[in-house]
Formats: structure tokens, C-alpha cells, sequence
């Protein structure tokens, strides 16, 4: 797996500064941890997440994080068992919004975005290197799991541009360059 996410990492294209200094951050924690995408590995780990487009292409999925209390993209911790990167996305978006039937539109990365998780009682602050997808949902219904407060279609437009979530602001703005 450490080869795939290194050969990821290196074939990205940033969109901008703030993108390629996470790409580098993200780079250099996979090529100098054996364990980067396991949850023990205490400083830190890879996480997967998918931007999933509306079958118009028009909105964008996003969840109402219970944990971090924020709209975020769908996507978390990858398992032992993910074949891949791009695997690990689309099974987190599955398992987060109840949508089956979605499709990967490149398995080269979209967006990389490396951000500190604070402490919890049950776990220390530690840093997640988010590897994101692009994907498209066929139709529209989805289902809440227990991971979120809410699930929403928002248009990219308002995101685009959402100075509050530069992260968020940045991927909406790739859509429009496609």
C-alpha cells in the first residue's frame, strides 16, 4: 500500500500553495512511516474521503460531522482490509451516506489536505493526510448514518466560494476546472 499512496502522491498536480505544502507534508510522513495508514500509528495517519458529485455535477455531498461538529466530504479511516486508497474512499462514502452505486471518475487523487485532529478523551491529538477522490453518485437519495448529524446536496457554487473552509472552497473550485 505504501508504494500505491507514494506513486499517488507524486503524479499530484496541487491546485495551489496551501495544496502542494500538504501534498509534501503528506509525502514525507507516507515515505518515512511503515504504518501510515494504521490508526495506531499515534503521530498520525492516512485517511480516505470522496467528493461526490451530484448526477447533474451541479452540488457536492457533504456530511454534518458528529465528532468534529463541521460539513466535511464524506471519508475516514482506511482498514486491513481496503485493497486500495480509492477503495477505502468509496466504502467510507457507502458506509456514510447509504449510496451503493458510486463511480469513481479518476483514481488519480483529487485533493490532499494534511490537518491536526485535536485530543479526545479516548485518543491523542495526532495529524490525519487526507487522500481524496472524485466520484458521482447516480441519483440523489441517501441515508444519514450514525456518523453524522445530517447529510446535505450543496451546490458548488456556494462552496466555491465558503471562505470559512479553504479546504472545501478548494475542491468545489476543481469541479469548475474539469
Amino acid at each position: 500500500m505504501q508504494d500505491q499512496l507514494i506513486a499517488l502522491l507524486l503524479a499530484h498536480q496541487p491546485a495551489d500553495a496551501t495544496e502542494a505544502g500538504h501534498l509534501q507534508k503528506t509525502l514525507s510522513f507516507v515515505t518515512h512511516t511503515a504504518n501510515c495508514c494504521s490508526r495506531q500509528t499515534l503521530a498520525g495517519h492516512v485517511t480516505a474521503s470522496a467528493w461526490i458529485l451530484s448526477p447533474d455535477g451541479q452540488a457536492v455531498l457533504l456530511t454534518h460531522h458528529k465528532k468534529l461538529d463541521r460539513w466535511l466530504q464524506l471519508g475516514g479511516h482506511m482498514d486491513d482490509e481496503d485493497i486500495s486508497v480509492q477503495a477505502a474512499a468509496a466504502r467510507e462514502a457507502r458506509e456514510e451516506s447509504g449510496i451503493q452505486d458510486l463511480q469513481l471518475l479518476q483514481a488519480a487523487l483529487f485533493d490532499v489536505d494534511a490537518h491536526a485532529i485535536h485530543a479526545r478523551p479516548n485518543e491523542p491529538g495526532h495529524y490525519h493526510y487526507d487522500l481524496r477522490f472524485l466520484f458521482q453518485a447516480h441519483d440523489l437519495n441517501f441515508c444519514v448514518s450514525d456518523e453524522s448529524h445530517d447529510l446535505a446536496w450543496v451546490p458548488l457554487a456556494t462552496l466555491a466560494n465558503d471562505s470559512n473552509n479553504k479546504s472545501i472552497s478548494r475542491m468545489a473550485k476543481k469541479v469548475f476546472k474539469i
